[in-house]
């Protein structure tokens, strides 16, 4: 269960330069609009402090961490969806991605051009909402088209389909993010297979200046953007980084790194915030497998039974399902063997019922 991102917004808002900070691998960030043609991808290892611990007690063959794959798109800009710029092709890249990171610039510098001459988070935020409205909905009234008339004829599955459609065209015509809440379980399922851009959840990116980083509540970008936001309905996050900081901490080995960031009193880089800050958003936790040949993370719901991350795994473990074997990494750890841990009480076994929980170490019984 790979996580993964979609980075846009305006051209020079900072987002291949974001892009290149987390993901270290050096893609244009020039300074003019639609640097970026291709969609860059880079797929990064998530540091996670209780898999390095865990792996330090038997020294596997082999540590995986879970993964995160970010994609930086051109910059969007207004028309896109009618093809201006260079169109909202892109746009497709990013339509299986389970959550959007959109950079908006909340900093002043002359030397670095706007597309709109000047700075304003909320309408550049605007416009490129507008644009993912404008693309959802042509998606959405072909999708309609082809089910109408079998829901003329009667056909129960296509006439509960038609009824979601219009729901969601309702919304898109009044330029306005589908309410995702509104909408039953069943009818979410539906919804999903759509892969719509506005009904995923948003992390949003306020791009601020470097001085401002230890002290955001002190642009006034930043805060009206940050309040903006948190009266809006659809599921989002608002976090302050500066990307050309952390450009420049990306470049330096971890050493050089450590003594630049307590300096600057930094306690994570972008790369954690924006991971941490997107598995809050997607409500994502953390399971891991521990043996010889491998210890592993796996990225797994809150509220997934053991069958269901089990299947995380592979299908046939969820299929045969038995049981489970469960200890809590930081008992494990403690204990320093599974044999240990299991005479002090702290290894158990659950069932079918059992809900995972973050930092579960988990040993999956099955039988096919």
């Amino acid at each position: 269960m790979g996580l993964s991102t979609g980075i846009i917004g305006l051209p020079n808002v900072g987002k291949s330069t974001l892009f290149n900070a987390i993901t270290n691998l050096q893609v244009e960030a020039a300074n003019y609009p639609f640097a970026t043609i291709e969609p860059n991808v880079g797929i990064v290892k998530i540091n996670d402090e209780r898999l390095t611990k865990l792996s330090s007690l038997i020294n596997p063959n082999k540590t995986t961490n879970a993964l995160f794959t970010f994609i930086d798109i051109a910059g969007l800009t207004k028309g896109a969806s009618q093809g201006q710029g260079l169109g909202n092709k892109f746009l497709s890249n990013i339509r299986e991605v389970d959550a959007i990171c959109h950079v908006v610039r909340c900093f002043n510098d002359k030397q670095i051009v706007h597309v709109f001459d000047n700075v304003d988070p909320i309408r550049d935020m605007e416009v490129i909402n507008l644009e993912l409205i404008i693309s959802d909905l042509e998606t959405i009234e072909k999708r309609y088209s082809k089910i109408v008339q079998k829901a003329k004829s009667g056909d129960k599955t296509s006439k509960f389909e038609e009824s979601i459609c219009i729901k969601i065209m309702e919304y898109l015509k009044k330029e306005e993010f589908p309410d995702i809440t509104v909408f039953s379980e069943e009818e979410k399922k539906i919804i999903k297979n759509y892969n719509l851009l506005t009904t995923k959840p948003f992390l949003y990116i306020a791009n601020i200046d470097e001085q401002d980083i230890n002290k955001p509540e002190t642009n006034q970008l930043f805060l009206k953007f940050k309040e903006y936001i948190k009266n809006k309905k659809n599921s989002s996050l608002v976090i302050p980084i500066s990307a050309s900081l952390e450009y420049e901490i990306s470049k330096l080995n971890e050493e050089e790194k450590k003594i630049f960031m307590d300096d600057l009193n930094l306690k994570q880089t972008s790369l954690d915030i924006v991971i941490n800050s997107a598995y809050n958003l997607l409500n994502l936790q953390t399971f891991f497998t521990f043996g010889k040949d491998e210890v592993k993370a796996w990225t797994f719901k809150k509220g997934m039974t053991a069958p269901q991350c089990a299947g995380i795994i592979h299908s046939d473990f969820e299929k045969g399902f038995i049981k489970a074997e469960v200890v809590f990494w930081e008992d494990l750890f403690e204990m320093k063997n599974e044999i240990t841990a299991k005479e002090n009480g702290k290894l158990r076994l659950e069932g079918k019922e059992y809900l995972v929980k973050d930092g579960d170490v988990c040993h999956f019984k099955f039988n096919v």
